[in-house]
């Protein structure tokens, strides 16, 4: 028995790149391949599904200016990327058809063209609109190993895996732009690539996008799995970086022994073992999802170009929560914090706004709008002549406040952020033209009950938030003695609720089953679908759920729908 051992050491560019900055992307993407290739020597490196185009491009590839960057980029990797085997996310453009494609490029020549097979349309992805379909497997040789190539989707689905294996491949390379949502990665690797490697007993490289996009966050945490189904290699989450695993080929030849002319000949086995790396460990959900928050809040503003962010602090938990994402995500410096007290704002809120401000060493400002108030109510005092007072004065007092905020914003080329939860903006507790008012919305996809969890998490790490914030009964003090327990049941009501219609789309009846007053339920869903409107018109937020408002929640304005029925 003769044991020949070989090597096959991969690169994983868990990079952040900029969908539509086809040139910025590509000249990351050659001086990643000239790092993984002079400093890691590395033999193959690996770059994310869409790199070249950024993920997701959407309607961008339906331009012919993209067509023709992408041609132009293409060209160019080859020209200046010689010495390593590249394998690079690609917008692939054949006649009519576009295909959401892998190329690998060596020293100038394209060897092999992997066209992602399994297409996902469902909830944020609409591939469909866009790719067509490939239906053949890709294996490539690198240093005498038989790597698979696929794209994303296609680890997810047994079919793909199975036909690269089935054509030779001993590992399987995959391309990822798989966006964050909470417990995802424990999905990846527990449910996903540890099927596909028990189905084939060959190892799997996870590469994953870094990085925020509109709505939509890429985690990283690319990783690597053994032939058993365990991980050998796990990357950091957020961060970008270039992090490498030798693939340990084993090869076993029998030698028969005798003479004449079958002497020598014998028996021959082969297998690929991922050499044992940094396994960094899975965060914690509240962990996780702040750093989504602030990641994609960091990117939202930094990809935009704007110079910082201002924003509403009332001293309640939703603003107090908001201003330490912006802090973490942007520095203190670019951030300016406003509190806008009317008669109902209580002092406590007032002395908290001010205190958080000065831990976080934010520059803070206190405007009253007590003058805008009285003027506008003045202006309207015929029109509101022998009505009681309701929420039309209280939505007058938010959009007051948004008028400032917006013109702070205007004058110093700040984004305003905005405030609002999950839970406020499922059963329409906000203002349009009012606390609605921005350009971004951290916290939108968080319900009240995980900012609860959050600011707690947060304090944990460092000083952030003054208890009182935290303990107090949440109210958007727009009248006297307000609660916001007077309009909704308790969070922890509504926001089990809430999750049952939006994530698991039960209802009126299944919920109930569940334990919760059957009229509640009722009241809460009608609230859900009668505030569409509002959610139309919301800025985007960061996406950290199974479900949210907006790429995957798709709910006609106008519907006559019973979901009782």
């Amino acid at each position: 028995m003769v044991s020949i051992p070989g090597r096959l050491r991969c690169a994983m560019a868990q990079l952040n790149l900029v969908v539509g900055d086809v040139d910025g992307n590509t000249s990351r993407i050659v001086a990643a391949a000239s790092q993984a290739r002079d400093r890691l020597g590395a033999d193959v490196v690996l770059f994310p599904e869409l790199a070249v185009s950024g993920y997701p491009p959407e309607d961008l590839l339906f331009h012919s200016g993209m067509r023709t960057q992408v041609s132009r980029s293409l060209e160019r990797i080859r020209s200046e990327t010689r010495g390593i085997t590249l394998i690079v996310g690609y917008p692939e453009y054949d006649g009519a058809l576009i295909f959401n494609s892998a190329i690998v490029i060596r020293d100038g020549v394209v060897i092999a063209n992997h066209r992602k097979a399994c297409l996902p349309n469902y909830r944020v992805f609409d591939e469909k609109r866009y790719f067509t379909a490939g239906d053949l497997p890709t294996v490539i040789e690198v240093n005498g190993v038989k790597a698979g190539v696929l794209v994303c989707e296609d680890l997810w689905e047994a079919g793909p895996a199975a036909r690269a294996h089935a054509v030779g491949a001993e590992v399987l390379l995959v391309i990822n732009a798989s966006p964050y949502e909470a417990d995802k990665q424990v999905q990846r690797e527990q449910n996903v690539a540890r099927q596909r490697s028990a189905e084939n007993a060959i190892p799997i490289v996870f590469l994953n996008l870094v990085g925020g996009q509109d709505e939509l966050v890429f985690d990283g945490n690319s990783f690597v799995m053994n032939a058993a189904g365990e991980v050998t290699m796990r990357a950091p989450a957020f961060t970008e970086g270039m992090y490498t695993v030798d693939l340990q080929v084993e090869v076993e030849v029998e030698v028969e022994a005798g003479s004449g002319a079958g002497a020598g000949a014998g028996s021959m086995r082969r297998a690929v073992h991922p050499a044992p790396g940094t396994i960094v460990p899975l965060q914690t959900l509240e962990e996780s999802v702040y750093g989504a928050l602030v990641q994609g809040t960091r990117d939202y503003v930094d990809k935009h170009k704007f110079p910082g962010v201002v924003m509403g602090l009332s001293g309640g938990v939703d603003s107090a929560l908001t201003l330490c994402i912006a802090v973490d995500a942007l520095g203190a410096k670019r951030v300016h914090s406003v509190a806008m007290p009317s008669r109902y704002t209580s002092q406590m809120s007032k002395d908290d706004a001010a205190l958080q401000a000065q831990w976080l060493g934010v520059k803070h400002s206190e405007i009253s709008i007590e003058g805008m108030f009285e003027v506008t109510l003045g202006a309207l005092k015929e029109e509101f002549a022998g009505r009681p007072a309701d929420t039309a004065e209280e939505n007058i007092q938010s959009r007051c406040r948004g008028v400032l905020l917006m013109g702070i914003s205007n004058k110093t080329g700040k984004m305003l952020l905005t405030t609002g939860n999950k839970s406020e903006m499922a059963v329409g507790y906000a203002t349009l033209y009012g606390d609605m008012a921005g350009g971004f919305a951290p916290i939108k996809d968080c319900s009240k009950l995980l900012v609860y969890r959050l600011v707690k998490w947060r304090n944990a790490q460092s000083r952030a938030i003054p208890a009182r914030v935290i303990e107090r009964p949440p109210s958007a003090e727009l009248r006297a003695d307000q609660k916001d327990t007077d309009s909704l049941p308790p969070y922890e009501i509504l926001d089990p609720i809430l999750e049952a219609f939006i994530e698991e789309d039960l209802s009126v009846e299944q919920i109930a089953a569940r334990g919760f007053d059957k009229a509640i339920v009722g009241r809460i869903l009608a609230l859900v679908k009668r505030n569409e409107y509002k959610r139309r018109q919301a800025p985007p937020g960061i996406r950290v759920s199974s479900r949210a408002f907006g790429r995957d929640w798709r709910y006609p304005i106008t519907s006559g729908y019973k979901s009782s029925r």
